[in-house]
């Protein structure tokens, strides 16, 4: 095993380099670079400028003397490319960003005068917590619900709890998150939970009851937006699985010997038929922190990666986005290695390396 997990090591090299790589050369090609942002926030300021002495019956601007009108220097177009590193040739570029994230450097965005492993340690917490919480949620109902539909498979029971299932899948979540808010977030009806963010203004000032009392009214209805479409998939994996072992011949000779549906249930079967729902908890996990948080962070102002992700590439903060980006896959990489291992360790049947051979 130890030799299967070197070589799953040694292969996230190739697999982050070329990710990397994939999503150099398409944000390069893409239009409107950081300089042509910088550049429209100079010529806007430039425009309210000469606008503003227009109005108030200067001369300058209808002269045509002011640089606003001229246009941006092209000084300063050069020492905006030295700035940003697009004095460099792209593979130069690349080849020095690979150099600097080999030891965790991301360099400092572009917009926001702040390192970017900074941004990402301050937006973190805000994702986990999410996360976390939305996965909680979705594995406490959805398993003991999926057991049940599963020991009461054909009942009117299984029919409407599946029916329910479907519809929340099919809702998407920031639709669901919007529905949230107009009914119980002061929309048309109920103000019951905040509006935005994960803490109210004088958290700072509450004893530590009101602390957790008030970060979980915050959490309450981004975590629900989050986990209805969450219920589905797990709900129907946890049935099938278990439907699919109750009917394996151990479990017939268990019965016959005389232990109780319990005993079967809990003792034979809650085993076997768990393997695939927890090898899927660490992709479960990437999901839920970092795809499927964005809309919910937008909506709900919550400052996490997904936001801060969305508001790098509006504003093509390149250090952010390669930052956010191989965060992301680094992550994903590592928690899919785990989800093998757990395999191994659920199912000791498992050998990898013997497949591999």
């Amino acid at each position: 095993m130890a030799a299967y997990v070197v070589r799953r090591l040694l292969l996230m090299i190739p697999t982050l380099l070329g990710i990397l790589l994939l999503n150099f050369i398409i944000v390069q090609a893409a239009p409107g670079g950081p300089i042509d942002q910088m550049l429209a926030r100079f010529e806007g300021f430039s425009s309210q400028a000469s606008t503003r002495m227009e109005g108030g019956g200067g001369d300058v601007a209808a002269s045509g003397d002011s640089r606003g009108a001229r246009g941006v220097p092209e000084h300063l177009i050069v020492e905006l490319e030295q700035q940003f590193g697009f004095d460099k040739p792209a593979h130069e570029r690349f080849l020095g960003m690979l150099a600097n994230y080999a030891t965790f450097d991301f360099g400092e965005s572009f917009f926001r005068d702040e390192k970017v492993i900074t941004l990402m340690l301050d937006r973190l917490p805000v994702s986990i917590s999410l996360g976390l919480w939305t996965t909680l949620v979705v594995y406490l109902v959805s398993i003991p619900l999926g057991i049940r539909k599963a020991l009461h498979h054909g009942s009117r029971f299984d029919v409407w709890s599946s029916g329910l299932v479907i519809v929340g899948y099919a809702i998407p979540g920031f639709l669901f998150a919007i529905l949230l808010i107009v009914l119980f977030a002061g929309g048309s009806y109920w103000d019951v939970f905040p509006l935005r963010g994960l803490t109210s203004p004088d958290f700072d000032e509450l004893s530590t009851r009101g602390k957790v009392k008030d970060y979980l009214w915050h959490i309450t209805l981004p975590v629900i937006a989050s986990a209805i479409g969450s219920f589905a998939t797990l709900t129907m994996l946890t049935k099938n699985s278990f439907l699919d072992e109750i009917h394996k011949q151990y479990v017939l000779t268990a019965r016959a010997k005389g232990a109780s549906d319990r005993r079967v249930l809990y003792g034979h079967v809650f085993r076997n038929a768990m393997l695939i729902i927890i090898a899927g908890l660490p992709a479960a996990l990437v999901g839920i922190f970092f795809t499927g948080s964005l809309l919910i962070e937008v909506i709900f102002s919550l400052n996490g990666l997904g936001l801060l992700g969305f508001e790098a590439v509006m504003q093509r903060d390149y250090p952010v986005i390669f930052g956010t980006l191989y965060l992301y896959t680094l992550i994903g990489l590592v928690l899919k290695l785990i989800s093998d291992l757990t395999y191994v360790w659920v199912d000791p049947r498992i050998d990898f390396e013997t497949r591999e051979s």
